[in-house]
């Protein structure tokens, strides 16, 4: 099978930074889904990407499909003359020209039809403009007088097959072997000979590297070493560093200086400026402490590199002056005098002001310090002004900075350090694998803040679904559960949640229905530490109809409980135990399906009971008045017969319940209630527990090998049902384990 690589080029006007690895990656699914679907084979295709060009390799990409055999089936042998003539014209031949095959004892007409391959030259073009118009665009351009839509309008195709030009007109570009480097320096236009070349003939010619893995390794090295020349250490946000990559094509890393009076000012806020308007590296000292200099890229060698450094060192000036100015504003207007304010500033539409969510966070702060031993005071007050830094200047313009701002005015205002340092942390978990709240306070404050965003916002209908959740509830449901583990704290999840309903006035029902969803994120907590999802859902369901097991809603005992059991899974007698829960509940299920009313003691009481239900039966078929007056006494009697049969059999019962452990019928069954009565289910080390019941198996399977659960006598019967529900519900005090059954 013939092969050769296949490049695809796509030119274009600056691409959004944010979008440009989405746009490529897009770009490449497309191309190989629509090859795969074609029955081209290749061995894999690498992606490209800067600023101005999206470009895809496919290598050793197949020449020409293979030859197809296509089969039609058709009508039966004895269908309609006119159904048959039908299925002959839409296949384009004569009856004549169709064959009959056997299928399932009936003869059915056939067309088959050789199919030769098409050259893979003659598909690329429809190939790659459905590969292009497939790729997901939020906001589609116009451009000039065309028709055609783009993220950004498009300047040049290229479209090799080895080293031919694959000939082909998409939005208006007339592919060709060309392609363009940088706009000031170098070759602007030139050729690719070859394919497999492209990625080297664009380093030789314009110094472009188009992987744009590789250009962001190159730009890393670049800042470590100016930051190196300068005896400090780079800062080196991964998503700006991204931003970067995607923003240059010929990176040059270069470092300069601001005024240290800006220093004052607090460093997220100098960070930020530099971060977000001028796409800065920042650079710290041996201690961690900021220095008054950055590190910016280039996308051009420049012969005169202190020219660019004055530019940019004139640019920053303003912006780090705009944030003196407002940290010098805020500070004027202390946090309490700023409470009122929030009161004009919506928290969410039928949710009420930013106002209304401070005074519950504060309840709810309350609450949650003296569960877990935090100051009240200090977690009341930090939960009143944690959201006041909103209506702040600088906050305003760095919408990133809020909470740590709110710490910083805190300490200005003489807060409490304890206050200070739980409205600079209230955001946090802000992201998997961020940080918790160092302090107690802090924890109160994020888990009340949590809580009353989850609460609030569900409540009202917004519930996240498989693919939206454009509130973010999902996460920040992990984040709280993130901050009630790891913290060891004792908080009962549903009562936080009912706490919180309360202040909206949502209803009990609601509130059970936002816990589950909130529990429901711990399988992504444990997915991340590679344990199974059924293990978390095992220990979130030990209940059981019938069985009552106190609900246990303390999140950091769940915990505990999902580690204790996903060691235990690992032995190997465990899965026997598993499967021995599950014989369990289901005999107990049966057993109440089959406790009806009717459900006779002793043969006499049924046989009794059935003639007596005869003749209601019979009384009911005839329709005059006496005949209905029998009905009803007969009705009464059947009444009777049932309420004096389970008066028996709940006698006979509570003499089973009642039985000591010198009366059972076989050793098997006293050696399982000893066995039972054995595992301590009231100890907090569930490790241990579960060390216990890997003990029961050879009991267990004693019992069930020996015994009939189900035995005619229905003391002994009752007994043993007794027995075995005591052993699932000592199970339960652990988790359902029958979620486990392979």
């Amino acid at each position: 099978m013939s092969t050769q690589d296949f490049l695809l080029e796509l030119g274009t006007e600056e691409l959004p930074p944010k979008l440009l690895k989405q746009l490529s990656n897009a770009l490449s699914d497309n191309l190989t889904k629509q090859l795969t679907e074609l029955n081209l084979s290749f061995d894999k295709a690498e992606t490209f990407a800067t600023p101005r060009r999206l470009a895809v390799l496919v290598r050793n990409l197949q020449l020409q499909q293979h030859n197809q055999t296509i089969e039609r089936k058709g009508p039966a042998v004895n269908a309609p003359e006119q159904a048959v003539a039908g299925f002959a014209k839409s296949c384009g031949v004569s009856k004549e020209d169709l064959t009959q095959k056997d299928l399932n004892v009936t003869d059915y007409y056939y067309f088959t039809q050789e199919k030769k391959g098409l050259k893979t030259q003659d598909l690329l073009a429809k190939v790659v403009d459905t590969a292009i118009k497939k790729i997901p665009i939020t906001r589609a351009m116009r451009w000039g007088d065309s028709d055609f839509t783009f993220v950004r309008p498009v300047h040049w195709l290229l479209m090799l097959l080895e080293g031919t030009v694959v000939k082909a007109n998409i939005m208006g570009l007339e592919s060709g072997n060309s392609t363009r480097g940088l706009r000031w320096t170098g070759e602007q236009e030139f050729t690719i000979d070859s394919a497999k070349d492209y990625q080297k003939t664009l380093m030789d010619k314009a110094q472009i590297e188009v992987d744009f893995d590789l250009r962001k390794e190159t730009i890393r090295q670049q800042v470590n070493q100016e930051a190196s020349k300068k005896g400090a250490t780079a800062v080196i946000d991964e998503a700006l560093l991204e931003e970067v990559c995607a923003l240059v094509e010929y990176p040059c890393a270069f470092s300069g200086v601001f005024d240290e009076r800006f220093l004052q000012v607090p460093e997220e806020a100098l960070i930020s400026a530099m971060k977000a308007h001028q796409k800065y590296f920042h650079m710290v000292d041996d201690s961690g402490k900021l220095l008054p200099a950055f590190i910016s890229v280039a996308n051009i060698e420049s012969s005169d590199l202190s020219v660019i450094i004055d530019g940019n060192e004139r640019v920053i000036r303003p912006r780090l002056t705009d944030s003196e100015f407002f940290w010098e504003q805020d500070k004027s207007i202390s946090l309490a005098a700023r409470l009122t304010k929030l009161d004009s500033v919506l928290f969410m539409k039928s949710l009420g002001s930013m106002g209304d969510k401070a005074k519950r966070i504060e309840s709810l702060a309350t609450y949650i310090a003296s569960v877990i031993g935090a100051n009240k005071k200090h977690s009341a007050r930090a939960g009143l002004l944690a959201k006041t830094d909103l209506v702040t200047e600088m906050v305003g313009e760095f919408a990133d900075l809020q909470g740590v701002m709110g710490g910083y005015y805190a300490k200005n205002d003489g807060e409490n350090s304890a206050v200070a340092t739980a409205i600079s942390e209230h955001y946090h978990p802000r992201f998997a694998g961020d940080a918790l709240p160092s302090t107690k306070e802090g924890l109160s404050v994020a888990i009340a803040d949590k809580v009353d965003t989850i609460v609030g916002i569900y409540g009202i209908g917004h519930k996240p679904t498989g693919s939206k959740d454009p509130y973010a509830l999902k996460r920040a449901g992990l984040g709280l559960l993130r901050m009630m583990i790891e913290s060891e704290s004792q908080l009962d999840l549903l009562t936080l949640v009912h706490k919180s309903a309360e202040l909206y006035k949502f209803d009990d029902v609601l509130a059970r229905e936002i816990c589950d969803f909130i529990a429901e994120r711990l399988s992504a907590y444990y997915q991340e530490q590679n344990i199974e999802k059924n293990i978390a859902r095992a220990v979130l369901h030990s209940t059981d109809d019938g069985i009552t097991i106190p609900k246990n809603y303390i999140v950091y005992d769940w915990h505990l409980r999902i580690q204790a059991l996903n060691v235990f899974m690992q032995d190997e007698n465990a899965q026997s135990l598993v499967e021995a829960n599950k014989r369990i509940k289901n005999i107990l299920k049966d057993e109440a399906l089959q406790e009806t009313d009717a459900n006779f003691s002793t043969q006499y009481d049924q046989n009794f009971y059935n003639a007596m239900k005869r003749l209601h039966d019979d009384a009911v078929k005839r329709v005059d008045t006496n005949s209905n007056d029998d009905a009803i006494v007969f009705k009464g009697i059947l009444q009777q017969l049932v309420e004096d049969n389970k008066r028996k059999k709940n006698i006979l019962k509570n003499e089973a319940l009642q039985e000591t452990d010198a009366n059972f019928s076989t050793q098997y069954d006293q050696n399982l209630y000893n066995a039972v009565k054995r595992v301590n289910t009231n100890s907090n080390d569930y490790t241990i527990i579960l060390k216990e019941f890997l003990q029961l198996k050879p009991v267990i399977d004693d019992f069930f090998d020996n015994v009939m659960v189900n035995d005619e006598d229905l003391k002994i019967r009752c007994q043993r049902l007794k027995l075995i529900k005591d052993t699932r519900q000592a199970f339960l005090s652990v988790a359902d384990i029958t979620y486990l059954s392979k």
